[in-house]
């Protein structure tokens, strides 16, 4: 951490713990003690911090009846890593979505609380920054709460659920009684990953999707971690699938300098040809949503195989020429 972050650390140890030890501090900021010793120093002199050694104690705090000399204590601004921004304003931007008159509307206020005061330890106040900095929710949709609630619960409970589903792909209902092992919010959108007593095999289902949902007094059945994430892990995207395929896909080198910094998939591999293309190699089980990511670059994306993804591709690409024809 930077010389910055070590001042709101210390700040933060010695109002937190109101006496905290030398070997403590070295301990949770990782540093020299000489670095530590300017540190402390470079706060009292500099920054007006009322830090006093307890010599009786043993150990550092706050001296709030010592009189301020100079200008009053205040640290300097502080500016957020890419991911604790990302990760600050997406907690703000679910908690917002929730119903405002819902049973945890009294919960969020504290948690809204608590995530304003984060943020506001920035240079700029917490209004600011969400003023400046956008979280947008794209391709989000709307759910029933209700569900939702009976579905989290049952996931809680560790009971079964008796659901009606309808499949947007078939567009057909069908009753099926599940064991619910996780909720997955993927792409703004909620996903039940659960044990299939129909199929027999562990599936993800479309939260909105869901028409219909009854908790059952039936103890749900207990998948492990290790079998959830082998069965619906692998593969790019949220579908399901044992039978893994790795893709190959070629970006003109107009589109590869965008593509050579993006993540499709923590096992992906890439690298550059001698024209300047990206060649980008990822695992599939399923080709739904892959095929939608392909589609969206047009011409500026080649599929090098498999063979059954190439004609999967040729065969959207004919029927949205058909349909403009």
């Amino acid at each position: 951490m930077n010389q910055t972050e070590r001042f709101y650390k210390i700040d933060q140890m010695i109002s937190d713990g109101k006496l905290v030890t030398f070997q403590q501090l070295l301990e949770v900021l990782g540093i020299s003690r000489a670095t530590l010793r300017r540190d402390l120093e470079y706060m009292r002199n500099r920054l007006n911090a009322p830090i006093v050694f307890d010599r009786f104690a043993g150990g550092y705090c706050f001296d709030s009846a010592r009189p301020q000399i100079g200008g009053q204590y205040e640290l300097p601004g502080l500016w957020f890593s890419s991911a604790e921004i990302h990760a600050l304003l997406t907690m703000q931007h679910l908690l917002a979505n929730l119903d405002p008159g819902g049973i945890l509307t009294p919960h969020i206020q504290p948690l809204m609380a608590r995530l304003n005061a984060l943020l506001g330890t920035a240079e700029n106040t917490a209004e600011e920054i969400r003023r400046r900095v956008l979280v947008i929710g794209v391709g989000q949709r709307q759910l029933m709460l209700d569900h939702f609630e009976r579905v989290g619960s049952a996931l809680l409970r560790r009971k079964q659920l008796h659901i009606t589903y309808l499949s947007k792909s078939k567009a057909e209902l069908t009753d099926r009684e599940v064991s619910p092992q996780r909720l997955v919010h993927y792409r703004e959108n909620w996903y039940l990953d659960a044990w299939c007593h129909m199929r027999n095999e562990l599936r993800n289902f479309a939260v909105d999707s869901i028409r219909r949902v009854e908790v059952l007094e039936k103890p749900a059945r207990e998948v492990s971690q290790r079998s959830i994430n082998a069965a619906l892990g692998p593969g790019y995207g949220i579908f399901a699938g044992v039978r893994v395929q790795t893709a190959s896909l070629a970006f003109t080198p107009l589109r590869a300098r965008w593509v050579a910094s993006e993540l499709w998939h923590p096992k992906q591999k890439g690298r550059f040809d001698a024209d300047g293309r990206y060649i980008l190699e990822l695992p599939y089980a399923d080709h739904r949503e892959l095929i939608m990511d392909i589609l969206k670059y047009g011409a500026d994306v080649e599929v090098l195989g498999p063979e059954s993804l190439r004609q999967l591709v040729r065969e959207e690409h004919a029927r949205a020429a058909s349909r403009y024809s």
